[in-house]
């Protein structure tokens, strides 16, 4: 009875904390992501090139029960993408807020919601840089190496406004850089080389998604 206890309130949205105050959003993963997404509605992806993902997306200022159904419809479209991350622009919604179901360099399972993220500047000895490759739903087929830092921390607010924190190593680090990225307009190949942009796109170009996307006018 105690483990369903918490278990209602984990896909309620509120998680724990640990000593230093950052969210564990390792616990109940499987549990939590399938429940919202089986309240969800998956929708099309939008692709580069639409104006939603082109610029800053407006602060969540409504905690509210359309807010809990935008998280649901986006686990659900994460989930038909197989993507381990999703930002409200991919789907064609001007707000800050994404959301993830993404393992880290470890194997451990991190998911959960951020609303109005900020990513943290961090001091140069945590900034180590790992060049993988990175790939992105609204840039379909396509991927490049890009250097980014293998720690990462976030502040924002979770889908029921409390504050939270989320740190992220390894390939979850990426995940929270690369969808704070999409909620302040910036894709990314935004921050690739001109060759390396132009072949990202020529990539997309002749790949073929496995996903339902909105197509550009």
């Amino acid at each position: 009875m105690a483990q369903q206890d918490t278990d209602q309130q984990h896909t309620d949205g509120v998680l724990p904390v640990d000593d230093e105050g950052f969210v564990i959003d390792t616990e109940d993963g499987e549990a939590r992501e399938k429940a919202y997404r089986e309240r969800g509605t998956s929708r099309p992806i939008t692709v580069v090139g639409n104006p939603v993902l082109h610029k800053e997306c407006r602060d969540v200022t409504e905690f509210d029960d359309e807010l809990a159904k935008l998280v649901d419809d986006m686990f659900a479209s994460q989930h038909t993408a197989e993507g381990v991350g999703l930002a409200a622009n991919q789907i064609g919604v001007d707000l800050k807020v994404f959301v993830y179901d993404c393992p880290d360099d470890d194997g451990a399972r991190h998911t959960g919601v951020i609303c109005n993220p900020v990513l943290r500047e961090l001091p140069t000895e945590q900034r180590r840089l790992d060049d993988s490759n990175e790939g992105c739903l609204s840039v379909p087929t396509a991927y490049a190496e890009l250097a980014r830092p293998d720690y990462a921390v976030v502040d924002g607010r979770d889908e029921k406004g409390n504050a939270i924190t989320v740190r992220g190593t390894g390939y979850f680090a990426r995940c929270l850089q690369h969808e704070t990225d999409h909620l302040y307009g910036y894709l990314y190949i935004d921050r690739l080389s001109k060759r390396e942009r132009k072949d990202a796109l020529k990539q997309m170009e002749e790949g073929t998604p496995r996903y339902p996307v909105v197509p550009n006018d």
